[in-house]
């Protein structure tokens, strides 16, 4: 497709190229390119269960060797706290005090219900009290219904406390008497207790730059009082997701979506872009964990261990891997040799060898081994399915014919293929973000993770832009194409590892809750 200059101006100032634009527009007219599982995942099947003793054994290692590490939490923070409150805004726009009853209007809408009967365990429910009192002088004396509406008002409206403008992480997520904690809190006092080397905890977090502001003033409001809590240094370090990875719209038609002043559209491409914001970061050890998936600090203790577990099986994995490729590359290497980096790769990395490798000379071997084991590797938590939306293990097939262990989104499944529906349905276990990763070589050098990326696991959706239609191109998802060609071990982690906030009856249930 041909560009104006103005266009190519304006493509130049987005840090894009035509070339570069004119594959968007291929990948988003060629449509989704679907994953073919082969099988869900599960105990025995891709899935290891870690018992007690060798629980404990894996964090001994880890803690062993935290402090001679380095090591960083890297925290996907950006998102709006929009969603939290999407049923709280279609209670203001569907409610009318004059016309209905509140008890009529509660047995329709239970989330209403739950909120209403839960206001008071909610963390923020002092503020929103107090600014209510500070605008309505008179609103203890207000009906009960009309005190429901003017509480949400309070909470959402932008001339009052605009919650939903919010990050995600900076709004009140726990009480603690009379204090209040917010995510990124949370996150902060979690890292404390697994995130350090020598007392020096490393927190990266990606928030969009027009909340840059507020969580600079958040961290200088509590850093202080929590480094003398804990006895820990932090670096907290920020970034945002790159324009350079902002993806070209189409219309339905496909083609080129114009602003009413001609201009482009261009579209946050998902949180696959943050690989690039992930690939900055040298670290030897990264967790990778959600914003919105925190606890109260009573199950901080529980929650580390099973992050000790993950960063113990990739330290042990990766022990392993780095003596055979310091091997390879230093000694004569037999048959004996072969075998137990073979017995590595099958056993432990789930790695599916070609047919033909069997009966394969030993320098096409070693090539192949040396070049399977010289990758960056993740372990990956997953819990079990308990119905919750997203991604899950399974066992891919790609166009080569080659099976690998994949995190697979529903969006990547095609929805008419009923045999791929059921494999989805059937799943045992769920993605819940949370990964230890070892993004350096046997030599201490850092991989470049844009190098292991399977750019066809972009997704194609649907979207809405000033009530017309559109289409926009996602980039690979993090933890799925972005990561399709690490080396990558699933570990079964219990569900009370995975508490996200996705709407604000959430913080009722009882792991956002001082028992």
């Amino acid at each position: 497709m041909t560009f104006s200059e103005k266009d190519s101006i304006q493509i130049k100032k987005q840090g894009l190229t035509a070339d570069l634009i004119n594959g968007q527009i291929e990948l988003i007219k060629s449509g989704m390119i679907y994953s073919n599982l082969v099988a869900a995942a599960n105990i025995g099947n891709g899935i290891l269960k870690i018992d007690k003793k060798q629980r404990l054994d894996y964090i001994k290692t880890f803690n062993k060797k935290q402090n001679q590490l380095s090591i960083v939490k890297f925290v996907p923070a950006s998102g709006a706290a929009t969603r939290m409150f999407k049923f709280l805004f279609q209670f203001l726009e569907d409610y009318n005090f004059n016309e209905e009853s509140i008890e009529s209007h509660l047995k329709k809408n239970k989330d209403i219900s739950r909120f209403l009967n839960g206001l008071e365990k909610l963390p923020f429910f002092e503020e929103v009290v107090y600014k209510i009192h500070e605008l309505i002088p008179n609103f203890n004396d207000l009906p009960y219904a009309e005190r429901c509406v003017e509480f949400v008002k309070t909470m959402l409206e932008e001339t009052r406390l605009n919650y939903s403008y919010y990050p995600k992480g900076l709004l009140p997520f726990h009480k603690y008497g009379t204090q209040v904690s917010t995510a990124f809190e949370e996150h902060l006092l979690e890292a404390t207790l697994y995130a350090t080397s020598n007392n020096k905890a490393d927190l990266h977090f990606t928030i969009s730059e027009a909340h840059k502001k507020m969580f600079v003033g958040e961290l200088e409001h509590i850093k202080e009082d929590i480094e003398d809590k804990t006895n820990t240094n932090f670096n907290i370090s920020f970034s945002y997701q790159n324009k350079s990875t902002d993806t070209i719209a189409l219309t339905s038609k496909d083609e080129l979506f114009r602003e009413q002043d001609g201009s482009l559209l261009f579209r946050p491409s998902g949180h696959g872009a943050l690989l690039e914001n992930l690939n900055d970061l040298d670290y030897d050890i990264i967790f990778i964990k959600n914003i919105d998936n925190v606890v109260v600090s009573e199950h901080h203790d529980s929650i580390s261990d099973y992050k000790k577990l993950l960063a113990g099986i990739l330290l042990e994995v990766q022990d392993r891997a780095f003596k055979f490729l310091h091997q390879i590359e230093t000694s004569d290497i037999n048959d004996t040799d072969i075998d137990e980096m073979t017995k590595l790769i099958t056993g432990k990395m789930n790695v599916v060898v070609p047919k033909d490798f069997e009966n394969s000379n030993l320098e096409p071997k070693l090539f192949y081994l040396k070049e399977r084991l010289n990758r960056p590797t993740r372990v990956c938590g997953m819990v079990k399915n308990e119905g919750e939306p997203g991604g899950g293990p399974f066992w891919v097939k790609d166009e080569n014919g080659q099976i690998s262990l994949q995190i697979v989104e529903s969006a990547q499944i095609d929805a008419k293929n009923e045999h791929q529906v059921n494999l989805l349905k059937n799943a045992t276990h769920f993605n819940p973000v949370d990964l230890a990763c070892g993004v350096k070589n046997y030599k201490g050098e850092k991989f470049d993770l844009t190098q292991f990326v399977d750019p066809k696991a972009a997704f194609v959706t649907v979207k809405s832009h000033n009530g017309e239609e559109i289409k926009v191109l996602e980039l690979p998802g993090l933890w799925n194409g972005s990561m399709a060609y690490w080396n990558t071990i699933f570990v079964e982690i219990p569900v009370s590892t995975f508490n996200p906030v996705k709407t604000v009856n959430d913080l009722l249930k009882p792991a956002h809750q001082v028992s």
